[in-house]
């Protein structure tokens, strides 16, 4: 009498290859349904202490709208759910979607989660919410900060999950190696404070780089400022950081020629009479006095905080220069109006504001308004 077949823990025999392969095959298919996609950012929360430290940190009301973007799997939805009135979620993946419906289906809080499939930077416009909290796609970082800072009516308070250079960017102070045009734009706007640290083992998968928790706390009222003027200073200014003010707006002559066709647009709107014709040769510029773009180090000429594109100004001035020095390449001429121009920033910065001789890196939220208001007070735009 021949023997039974040994089962195996799955209950599969061995006398049974083809259920064992067909078991094998299905829980493949299973594990790669919910394989995560990292093009997207997907690093899943996986510690239920730091998601509890996250929506404890955001002081949650019983009445309160949260907006988070990228639930994943919810571990923080589900947290965030036993706090709020109601839950907006945002997600781009459709198997994410699924996998958080099926988590609170037939529960009491099915009915407050709302679930929008989606691009949160493709949307139109966002829901309204009072606390928004993130484990943020590092892809997105800096425009979903601003997104929502310019949220009407400003949120109570924004509690977001960040790559830790960018996180600490956000928070950085002037003189700080970190300190660049994201920390003085995001710091204009809201109180950003620093809340914790993540490691990355607290990640499925883990990420190839740690994480910091931070709060935005946006201004209410939001400042006077026009965000072009305002982010168009700023890009000037830290194109070269570590340079002196002075020699980022006199030393650089394509910051120059910007400011030239800013202040003609401005006269031709306003009907305000120039004189356009050449200077006299005596009044060549020496080439001591600007300093060519075409003659930067590599890597001052990219010096470009927050991993953004060089100013479109700057994007052809290599070729400009090139045209310019034809000829005689120790002479530049110039019109009257760009030496109006090139006095009237040479008097904000060394008699307006006195901070010519002020590095971007040294120079706090004030001196860039004090910057903006004597410039705004000459003509000179920056958008």
């Amino acid at each position: 009498m021949p023997k039974p077949a040994r089962k195996g823990g799955n209950g599969i025999t061995k006398s049974d290859p083809y259920a064992a392969a067909a078991v094998r095959k299905k829980s493949s298919h299973s594990n790669n349904i919910f394989r995560m996609n990292t093009d997207l950012g997907q690093h899943i929360l996986k510690n239920p202490g730091v998601a509890q430290a996250i929506v404890d940190k955001a002081d949650l009301k019983q009445s309160d709208i949260v907006l988070e973007i990228g639930p994943g799997s919810g571990n923080l939805t589900v947290k965030i759910l036993d706090k709020a009135r109601r839950v907006i979620a945002i997600e781009q993946d459709p198997r994410m979607a699924a996998e958080l419906t099926k988590r609170v289906q037939g529960t009491p809080a099915a009915k407050r989660l709302d679930l929008v499939l989606g691009d949160v930077i493709k949307q139109e416009k966002l829901p309204y919410f009072d606390v928004c909290i993130s484990n943020t796609p590092y892809q997105i970082s800096s425009p979903l900060t601003f997104r929502l800072l310019a949220t009407s009516p400003a949120p109570r308070c924004c509690i977001l999950m960040f790559q830790r250079e960018f996180a600490m960017r956000l928070f950085a102070r002037p003189g700080d190696r970190l300190y660049s045009r994201l920390s003085v734009n995001a710091q204009m706007w809201a109180k950003i404070s620093h809340v914790m640290k993540v490691g990355k083992n607290n990640f499925n998968p883990p990420p190839a780089v740690e994480s910091n928790v931070v709060k935005i706390v946006p201004k209410v009222p939001r400042p006077q400022v026009a965000y072009e003027e305002w982010d168009g200073l700023l890009r000037v200014a830290f194109v070269r950081k570590n340079k002196t003010l002075r020699s980022g707006f006199l030393g650089t002559s394509s910051v120059l020629e910007m400011l030239e066709a800013n202040y003609r647009t401005l006269c031709a709107q306003n009907d305000i009479p120039l004189d356009d014709g050449p200077l006299d040769a005596s009044s060549a510029v020496d080439d001591m006095e600007i300093e060519d773009d075409a003659t930067l180090g590599a890597d001052e000429e990219m010096e470009v905080d927050d991993e953004d594109d060089a100013p479109d100004f700057f994007k052809e001035a290599v070729d400009r220069k090139a045209k310019k020095l034809q000829g005689n390449p120790h002479r530049k001429k110039r019109g009257k109006v760009a030496e109006l121009v090139r006095n009237k920033v040479k008097k904000v910065l060394e008699v307006d504001s006195e901070l010519a001789d002020k590095r971007a890196r040294m120079c706090d939220e004030g001196d860039f308004l004090k910057l903006l208001y004597s410039f705004n007070q000459e003509g000179i735009h920056f958008s």
